[in-house]
């Protein structure tokens, strides 16, 4: 089955390209919302967490604590490979057994960190970047949580850059400042139908 890399900056709209593309009947397997489900409660990754960061970075509910592990991270790196030790081997774990039951014309896999793991490169047929300024990124993020400008900006300096990511991309969807929702479905049509060529679908 054709895979599909999705990827794009924190706040670029990379998932409301996966529900068009899910809508139009391909598999999405979202690497972030697996991430999620590892540290919730009961999750897989919650006692290796707990073992190696402390019962602090622990909820009362049993979560991680998301927002506490975030500011730790962001601010030590070495702490953030110690977190991402931890959770990338059991995302990549369920993340395959997923595409291995993918039933849809294509598989579309989200993986916000894709160019900078770089072993995602070779697990997908092809890298589609969904592409948006910084001022945007910005702007859509403090639109959508209560971060600030500088925690956004710590983020997206842990990320790829923009360039980083067009040179990995095959395909390229648009979504600055200045696009529509009716735009960006028609930029994202455009690779649906072409993958479906790939994928040899009838369209």
């Amino acid at each position: 089955m054709l895979k599909i890399g999705l990827t794009g900056g924190i706040g670029s709209g990379k998932s409301q390209v996966a529900q068009y593309f899910e809508q139009w009947g391909a598999t999405v397997v979202d690497t972030d919302l697996i991430a999620h489900q590892l540290s919730a409660p009961g999750g897989l990754a919650i006692n290796a967490i707990q073992q190696s960061f402390g019962a602090e970075f622990i909820s009362p509910e049993g979560a991680m604590d998301r927002v506490k592990m975030r500011e730790y991270v962001f601010a030590q790196p070495e702490q953030r490979q110690r977190l991402e030790a931890i959770l990338h081997p059991l995302i990549l774990q369920v993340t395959k057994r997923q595409i291995n039951e993918a039933q849809g014309c294509y598989v579309v896999v989200v993986v916000p960190l894709l160019v900078e793991t770089g072993h995602w490169l070779q697990r997908v047929d092809r890298v589609c970047v969904v592409d948006c300024d910084s001022a945007t990124q910005i702007q859509r993020v403090q639109a959508r949580s209560r971060l600030t400008v500088e925690a956004i900006e710590r983020i997206m300096n842990a990320q790829a850059t923009r360039q980083q990511r067009l040179a990995a991309a095959d395909d390229i969807i648009l979504n600055d400042a200045a696009t529509s929702l009716a735009t960006l479905e028609e930029r994202a049509w455009k690779c649906h139908s072409y993958w479906q060529k790939l994928a040899a679908v009838p369209a």
